[in-house]
Parts: C-alpha cells; structure tokens; sequence
C-alpha cells in the first residue's frame, strides 16, 4: 500500500528507511491522454550515486515518466517506490518534500523577479518581524552559486540573463532543495561547450554525495561522457536498460528509432546561385557591428560562435524583430528596409527562433492554428474569406511529411513534445515557401531520428534553390550540414571557412578570439 507523501516525507527527514536496492523506482506505469497512450506498462530504476540517461525519440514517452516522478502527472496504473518504499506523488511539492527536484526543458523561472527571489520562493528566509530578509537570500544565493561555482549576480532579474545562465539557475534551484534524486531534463541544450563541462563537474560532485540524477538528453556525446547506465524508450514503451560501457552509439539509436540512421547530415552538392541576401556593415546598438556577408541561392550558410557571440541578434536584425541602427540590407539585389517580421515575409522571408516556447509557438492554440497563422493573408485567403479546407488538407500534409506526433490538428501545442513543437514551428515557416530561410538551432532538443529529418528537409530546400542560414550550437551539425561557416566572437565577425577547410579547431580558433 502506498503511504502519503507526508509520512514518506517525514521518514525521509528521520533517516529510517528501507535499505532498498534502488533509490527510485517504477513499474509497470501507464499513463493515457486524450487520443495517444504516452506510456505503456513502463518501468524505471536508479541507483543512488549514478547517473541514469532516458534516450528516446521525442514522444517517446522519456518526459512523461520523469513528470509522473516529479508529481506532475498522476499515474493511470502502476506505481512509484522511493527507497523501497510505494509512494504516490500528487503534485509536484510532494516530490519536492520527497527529495525529488526536476530541472524542465523548457523553463519556469519568473522573469520580472531576481535570481535569489526565484530560488528561495516559497522558502525565503524572514526576519524577526516576519518579512523576507532580502540580505540573508542574496547571502544564500551566493553561497550556493560559490559551491557550485555559478557566476551570476543574485540581484539581478531573470529577464536580464542569457537562456544559458537562466538554465545554471533552474539547475543551483533544484540542488538548493539538497534532494535524493534530480532529474535533468535536456540540460545542456542552451549550453556552450565549457559550460557543459561545468555542469558535468557538478553532476559528479553531486553523484559522489550519493545523490541519484536522471539524465534526459538526445546528446550521444554527453550519454558516454556522464551517464553510468542508460534506459531507451520507445512510442511509450520499455525497451531496455544497459551500462553505457556496453553498447555504441548505433546501437543506442537502433534501439531508439527501431532502425539504422545512415546518414545524419545529408547534404548534397547542389549548383549555387546568384547571391539573394547581401549584408553590409549591419549594426545593432551594443550588441553586434559591421556585420557583413552574403548568402546565395541554393547555399547553406552556418553561424557558429560562442553564446553572447551575437549570432541570434544578427537573425533577429535580418527578420525585423529588432531593427539595425546602421547598416544596409539587400534582398535580390535590391536595398531593402527590413522595418517588421511582415515586411521580412513579404520578402520571402522565414525564421525559426531558438526559443520555441517564448517566441516561437502560441501554446494555447492548436497544431492547426500554430501552423497556418504565417500564411493566412497568403495563397489561402479569396475574396476576404479563408479556405480552411485547403488550408488544413495543407497542414495535414505537412504534419505528416515532420511526422509529428499529436493525435490530431486540433490538439493543443501545449500538450506536444519539445521535438513536435519544434517540428510545428518548422512546419509553420515551410507552408510559407520562402525564399530565403533563417533557422536559428533547429534541432534543439530534437531526436536524433528527427534531426536526420530535419536535414534532410534542409538539404531538399537547398537544392530547391532556397537560401539558408543555419545557426547552431552544435558543432557537428554546422560541420555537416553547411557550404560555408561564418563566424562570431563578441558581436562580430572573426572569420568565414569553406566546407573543405572547416574543422572544428578552426571553428573554435575564430569563435574564442
């Protein structure tokens, strides 16, 4: 029988608890939601002191578990023990009294609050006429952010912080809670190579404590160079355990995708046009000067450099979210004032933002609705009225050719996967046919299934003769999939290499000038 988590919680604080095998567990779980089954007949073990990677691809049913774990869901069957003992976790407070602290993909801290105030909210220490001691938080915070050696400033408000710093926040949160388990759910996905290697030294201080962390990521690399053992799910089912010292790379993706991916990075040698999008000078106000390059018809032009290197701004600026203060812009050949994201679409223009849930899809609207909104003063409108049957026959197809997974157009986007958002929001620019593409980290928090499908789509654009610029943070993504790589370091440009000189020390040389 299952006790409530107030007694587990009190159990926990005494210290007498079953001399279990395994600090957290699940079996035989089932959760269903309206029209797709998330997870079927499940199960999940880790050890205290370990490091468990959940690999799968997006939909596979890896998120869920961990919100069951975290008392976010509610379990349809099944059950949960934490240090042997059956418990069911009804919000996520509970798991938090439990010693469970989940880090979200997609984060939730407050943006308009400071750093300290989202860390210690519900927790802040009070002073003796009972009012939050402002001075002894920002002294917490510090001493926490020393511990795990986090440079950030606890005063300041969230908005002000980088999305990588933002992560460093959620992850000092959850350890603040000093928990038996952590659960870490695509971690690294904002972060820069050295910043990884920070959060992969407090990962081993904290599995040196005995502390159990759950590791959630698409990143092959990182499975190897953190995880102790693994577990693959797949379409919402169990599939296997195994050390990380016992299987490869293809093996891990055969059980993953249920078959070979021989080609992550499909790119073709295509013939290279005129040039469609000519940069000179372009400058945003303290954050990037004289950027210049151009891009041609049929090219795919990666953007590589560290976070804080600019990059983003620069498709920002190309897309009129935030216009230049200098500089000049030409599209076609022709001087263009790219004053609005309209202006921009008018132009055969289309940008995929990094931030899928702030800037990217409208949560609370449908497939259908995310996808169809960028062109419904286009091909689709006659005579002041919208041809919605043509329109979602459209998106139908497209839903189906990104395969993403929902069971219908009209599920909300807020219920999908990190990986179906994405492939919505990619789905969203390609109906607009452009001309020109901006894909600011495409395949974040992406399977690896779906990343070969996503390159393949870049690559198929490309050969259409689509411009594209890819930004990302993934060096083998850039490497793979680009004709050139332009370079930034600080708001500039440092340097430009042709695929055939391209290495990563090159890459890495230009960015940390």
């Amino acid at each position: 029988m299952a006790v409530s988590p107030s007694t587990m919680a009190a159990v926990r604080q005494s210290g007498a608890v079953p001399n279990a095998e395994y600090l957290l567990s699940a079996e035989g779980v089932r959760k269903e939601f309206p029209g797709v089954v998330a997870l079927d007949e499940v199960q999940f073990r880790l050890r205290r002191g370990t490091v468990h990677a959940l690999m799968g691809e997006n939909g596979a049913g890896k998120s869920t578990l961990m919100k069951i774990l975290a008392g976010i869901y509610i379990p349809d069957k099944g059950e949960v023990r934490l240090k042997g003992v059956e418990i069911q976790l009804k919000s996520p407070l509970d798991a938090l009294e439990n010693g469970i602290a989940m880090i979200h993909q997609e984060l939730n801290l407050m943006p308009y609050m400071t750093v300290a105030e989202n860390i210690w909210i519900r927790r802040e220490p009070k002073n003796k006429f009972g009012f939050v001691d402002h001075a002894a938080m920002f002294r917490q915070t510090d001493e926490l952010f020393q511990r795990l050696n986090i440079d950030i400033d606890p005063e300041i408000q969230v908005r002000d912080l980088s999305v990588a710093n933002r992560q460093m926040v959620e992850i000092a949160k959850a350890v603040s809670y000093n928990s038996d388990v952590l659960i870490m759910d695509e971690p690294t996905s904002a972060l820069t190579e050295r910043e990884v290697e920070h959060l992969f030294r407090i990962i081993r201080d904290l599995r040196a404590q005995g502390i159990g962390i759950v590791y959630i990521t698409h990143k092959m690399n990182e499975l190897f160079e953190i995880a102790d053992e693994f577990s693959v799910f797949r379409d919402g089912r169990y599939i296997g355990t195994h050390a990380s010292t016992e299987v490869t790379r293809d093996d891990i993706i055969r059980m993953m995708v249920g078959r070979e991916i021989t080609q992550m990075f499909p790119k073709e040698e295509v013939p290279i046009g005129d040039v469609v999008l000519s940069v000179k000078n372009l400058s945003l106000n303290s954050v990037f000067h004289d950027v210049s390059f151009d891009v041609r018809s049929g090219e795919i032009l990666g953007v590589a450099g560290l976070v804080g290197s600019g990059r983003s701004n620069v498709a920002e600026t190309l897309f009129g979210v935030t216009p230049a203060t200098s500089g000049t812009i030409e599209l076609f050949g022709k001087k263009t004032d790219i004053a609005s994201p309209t202006v921009a679409i008018q132009n055969r223009m289309a940008f995929l933002t990094e931030d899928r849930k702030e800037t990217g899809c409208l949560l609370i609207l449908s497939v259908l609705e995310n996808m169809q909104i960028a062109v419904l003063q286009d091909s689709f409108v006659k005579g002041g009225f919208v041809q919605e049957s043509s329109i979602e026959a459209t998106c139908e197809d497209m839903a189906k050719k990104l395969r993403v997974k929902t069971p219908n157009l009209d599920e909300r986007v807020e219920n999908l996967s990190g990986g179906n958002q994405q492939k919505v929001l990619i789905g969203r620019w390609l109906l607009t046919n452009p001309k020109i593409l901006i894909l600011d980290e495409p395949t974040r928090g992406i399977d690896v299934g779906a990343k070969a499908e996503i390159h393949r789509l870049v690559s198929e654009m490309a050969k259409n003769g689509v411009a594209v610029i890819m930004i990302s943070s993934e060096m083998p993504e850039v490497l793979g999939m680009s004709d050139r790589i332009m370079v930034m370091h600080e708001g500039r440009v440092t340097g430009f290499l042709n695929r055939d000189e391209a290495t990563q020390i090159k890459v890495m040389e230009l960015a940390a000038q």
